[in-house]
Parts: C-alpha cells; structure tokens; sequence
C-alpha cells in the first residue's frame, strides 16, 4: 500500500479536488486571507489561484513528497512567495504566533491526530488571527452518517487514511478556537457521493 499512499494517492485526489464546484468553495475560503498564511496540508497546490492580493507569503506544510511534485508548476506562476516549511501537521517547527491566518483545505480527514494538528495551528498564528477552513466530514442526516462510518475502515485503506465522519467544528472548538463562521452543504452531484460530500467551510479564530 506504499505505492499506493505516496504516489497514486496524491495524483486522485489532485483530480478528485480540482473540479468547477470545489474550486467555488477554496475560492470562497480563501477570499478573506491577508497577510503571512500558514496552509495545512497543502496538496498539489489547488488554493493558489485562490490566494487574494493582500496575502504576502504562504508557508506550506505538506507531508507528500508527490504532493509537493505536483504543485511545482502552481507554484512558479504563484503571486506570492510559497515556502514548504514542514511535513507533519501535528508538528511544525515555526515560533509562536509567527502567522496571521492558517487555511486548512481537505486535510483534517487524514490527518492522524487532528486535535493536535488544530492546537499547532493555534500556537502558530498570533492571537485574534483567523483559521480559514474547508473540509468533508460527518453529516447531520443519520442515514449518511451510518454510511460514512461503514465506509470508513475502506476508505482508510485506499485513500491515504481519509476519515469520513469526522466533526469539524467540534475539532476546532476542543482545540481552543472559536467558530466565527460557518457554512455546511453537500457538494452537487447523486445522492449515492453524500458520505464523501459534506462541506464544512468557515473561519475560526484564537482568542485575542
């Protein structure tokens, strides 16, 4: 499954992440980020087209080596300097409060130890800064959630430790941030892609 996870993995979900109606949401995401932007799991790069003029810097944190191959053309043409400052979420070697805002995009489903990938976060970016966030995660109808928790010791397996029935917003509360807004809603498409297609997409913030 090594293969698997470090090289075909990161191609899927390149194509899986990039369609019309994803990118309206990084593109609403990603509108109200000014400054030095921490990004979680940064992928292959599908935000940076995304990234508004008052963002200055992006220190990107991505632990797939593949990942970080593909986005090497996004980040040629990118407006701002993107650094990759780390590989693991759960500990990134960056002083405290050195950001303005963090993004997490598709990320908090893979991420082993997402609470404390999410009190990293807290610690890197200064008091009263904002986290951007878009994730898939549990659904509110019982009938896709019990879905999603069937599917996903599979989902694990083939698709790089991706969890479908994760609770956003209680990640982020039980890391100390404050949920300032918040929208949620299927992606379009049948009703058969629901366990995958539950959006979360806000911003939180760290107490001033």
């Amino acid at each position: 499954m090594r293969f698997w996870d470090d090289r075909v993995v990161p191609v899927l979900v390149d194509k899986m992440l990039s369609t019309g109606p994803v990118h309206k949401e990084r593109r609403a995401v990603c509108s109200g980020l000014t400054g030095r932007v921490l990004e979680v799991g940064f992928g292959s790069g599908l935000n940076i087209t995304h990234y508004p003029a008052g963002v200055t810097e992006i220190a990107a944190v991505e632990p797939s080596d593949r990942g970080w191959e593909l986005s090497s053309r996004r980040r040629a043409g990118a407006a701002v300097p993107v650094t990759r400052i780390g590989l693991d979420g759960q500990d990134i070697a960056a002083p405290d409060h050195g950001f303005d805002q963090a993004l997490i995009t598709f990320s908090l489903c893979t991420i082993p130890d997402p609470a404390r990938a999410l009190r990293e976060v807290r610690r890197l970016v200064r008091p009263g800064g904002t986290l951007a966030f878009l994730e898939h995660g549990l659904s509110p109808d019982t009938r896709v959630a019990r879905w999603q928790r069937r599917l996903d010791p599979i989902e694990r397996r083939v698709a790089g430790g991706c969890h479908l029935s994760r609770d956003v917003p209680g990640l982020l509360r039980d890391a100390g941030f404050e949920v300032d807004t918040l929208e949620t809603g299927y992606l379009p498409g049948p009703a058969a892609m629901r366990p995958w297609g539950y959006l979360y997409r806000g911003t939180a913030s760290t107490p001033a």
